[in-house]
């Protein structure tokens, strides 16, 4: 995510992030995690996009050394601070997961709630950006290491969306995409994009970048299952291994 909407958009939600009510599942997240990417106490996991460090917060209080990327310094500041506060050693990094590289390989890597791949600056090219963050992702993943994914779901903003949208430029029908001015805390506004995608489009964007896919979920934060996915609901999840 090339950084200026989203980046003054979540200094404003950084303080009460939190707050919002999906965040009150990441136990059960987490538990789903560790089972179907078949985690290992004690491995090294990549949370790119990790915000606030929720997920990292909880793997790292159950054995796990994770290392978590974020574009936001303000999503970051609550993740070192809420760290610091519980004694657990996390490495949160402020980078891009497009052009970001560690120097270092990860036993498995998660990518939730869409931050890092869903949320676009305008103008930004969908296809050229994500092969970039698949593929550098992979870069720093061991061969057999898991990913998990969880992007919006293509399907419902095209079924929310009218050919009015489409004259108003409030959808995109090429790219998928939502266009939409935010308000922010101070009583400016930026211009936001919102890119959905559909299971075969994040397929083939993986496996380009090195990944075997090898499933699609429901994966709408609080509503995670091993279930196809309702046509309606926010957010999908697909399950990968590097290749």
């Amino acid at each position: 995510m090339q950084s200026n909407a989203w980046k003054r958009f979540f200094a404003d939600e950084a303080p009460r992030y939190l707050d919002n009510i999906f965040t009150e599942n990441t136990v059960a997240e987490v538990d789903f995690l560790i089972d179907e990417l078949k985690m290992q106490p004690g491995q090294s996991i990549l949370d790119i996009g990790c915000g606030t460090g929720r997920h990292s917060l909880e793997l790292t209080r159950r054995g796990y050394q994770c290392t978590g990327i974020d574009q936001s310094p303000d999503m970051l500041r609550v993740a070192r601070e809420n760290a610091a506060a519980e004694g657990l050693e996390i490495s949160f990094v402020r980078g891009s997961a497009e052009t970001t590289r560690l120097d270092q390989q990860f036993d498995h890597a998660i990518c939730l709630c869409e931050g890092a791949v869903s949320l676009l600056e305008v103008g930004v090219d969908p296809v050229p950006y994500h092969r970039s963050i698949f593929r550098n992702i992979a870069s720093m993943l061991y061969p057999g290491a898991g990913f998990l994914l969880t992007a919006l779901n293509g399907c419902r903003l095209v079924r929310e969306h009218n050919d009015a949208d489409v004259a108003s430029g409030h959808f995109d029908p090429v790219t998928t995409s939502h266009i939409e001015t935010m308000p922010l805390d101070s009583g400016e506004t930026v211009l936001t994009v919102e890119k959905g995608f559909f299971p075969e489009e994040l397929r083939l964007l993986l496996e380009h970048a090195g990944f075997q896919v090898h499933c699609f979920y429901g994966g709408t934060a609080g509503d995670w299952g091993r279930r196809s996915i309702a046509l309606d609901e926010i957010e999908l999840m697909v399950v990968a291994r590097r290749s």
